[in-house]
């Protein structure tokens, strides 16, 4: 076949792709052609404007590193990694809702025992007693499940991005009770941009849009027989809560935070400043097909 035109050449890329003997990325290609196509057709690009394209996605890959995920960023500024996350995450009642991993996740976190402060280092903020259960969908206890905590400090930073630090910082693993709790002293979570010096945030900039994200704490629990859960538990009152710049709020993710008066702390720690506490259930979905 030649001489394609604008409207035969897409058939006529999908039927290349024939034979392709895996049928999920067979259809997978097939789709993609065809909505790529239109997309072509709809917008009908310069030559200038299709090269500032695949600029734009070099430049988004030279940013990616160990680090910093530049790709991650621009699935989660499309809205697309919600997307994903819904279609792949549809919880039964009980269940928590999940949301995005985000780009700062990193494996081997250390692992702390009940009760422990996840701040290695002195930053900012009010400090926040963290009280996490873990439970089923219909609120039974899940003893031993592996709960992943990570935030960013009081500057809008993770550990990873802070390259004078020697140790993990405001992250850590730790292991549920006999009664399915987690407890431990972090930071209360404030507001903070994403990462914003690279393509994505130019993007954000040329479409008005800020990059911020509402004050969160990232939780990820594994469990034996159920479905990992990642989400997060984000702040009332926050500012940005309406317009995140990932598109992750859940209204039954938010909670209070509430505001605590100098004393004693749970654990019998004296505390000499307003401290906050959170008290939150995480219910897991179970990994078996009575929960699809």
């Amino acid at each position: 076949m030649r001489d394609f035109d604008e409207h035969s050449i897409t058939d006529a890329v999908i039927d290349r792709f024939k034979d392709t003997p895996d049928p999920r990325l067979k259809q997978v290609i097939g789709s993609l052609v065809h909505h790529l196509h239109d997309f072509v057709r709809d917008v009908e690009p310069t030559f200038d404007e299709w090269l500032a394209a695949l600029m734009f996605l070099t430049r988004t890959g030279q940013m990616c590193s160990d680090t910093r995920q530049e790709f991650i960023l621009l699935s989660d500024v499309f809205g697309v990694s919600m997307l994903v996350d819904a279609i792949n995450h549809r919880q039964p009642e009980g269940a928590t809702e999940t949301t995005v991993l985000g780009p700062f996740f990193v494996e081997g976190a250390p692992v702390y025992p009940n009760g422990a402060d996840i701040m290695a280092k002195d930053v900012p903020g009010e400090r926040v007693w963290v009280e996490a259960q873990i439970t089923d969908a219909a609120g039974a206890p899940l003893p031993g499940a592996q709960v992943d905590v990570w935030q960013s400090d009081g500057d809008g930073f993770y550990d990873v991005q802070r390259p004078e630090l020697t140790e993990a910082s405001l992250r850590g693993r730790f292991f549920s009770d006999a009664a399915g709790m987690v407890k431990f002293w972090s930071i209360t979570p404030l507001y903070y941009p994403i990462p914003y010096d690279g393509p994505v945030g130019d993007l954000l900039k040329a479409t008005k849009r800020h990059p911020y994200r509402p004050a969160h704490l990232h939780f990820m629990t594994v469990a034996e027989g159920y479905e990992t859960l990642v989400t997060h538990v984000f702040v009332q009152g926050d500012p940005y809560l309406d317009s995140d710049a990932v598109f992750g709020v859940k209204t039954s993710l938010i909670d209070e935070f509430p505001l605590q008066p100098p004393g004693l702390a749970p654990d019998g720690r004296r505390m000499e400043k307003p401290w906050r506490r959170l008290n939150y259930r995480f219910g897991l979905k179970g990994a078996g097909p009575q929960d699809t």
